[in-house]
């Protein structure tokens, strides 16, 4: 019963089926390295900002 139920339905990626990231892309390395750390960094810079006008 137990098997029944952790079944994917058919048609539906399963978690295997993805590849590792490949590092000599440079598009995966903007996406999954680059674009993430700007966005912190980003935020963090606004975020400082913000508090300054609040003062």
């Amino acid at each position: 019963m137990l098997n029944f139920l952790f079944q994917l339905p058919p048609g539906t990626r399963n978690p295997g089926d993805n590849t590792p990231i490949d590092f000599s892309n440079p598009i995966e390395v903007l996406v999954y390295i680059i674009l993430p750390i700007l966005i912190v960094v980003f935020y963090m810079l606004w975020r400082k900002k913000k508090k300054k006008e609040k003062e």
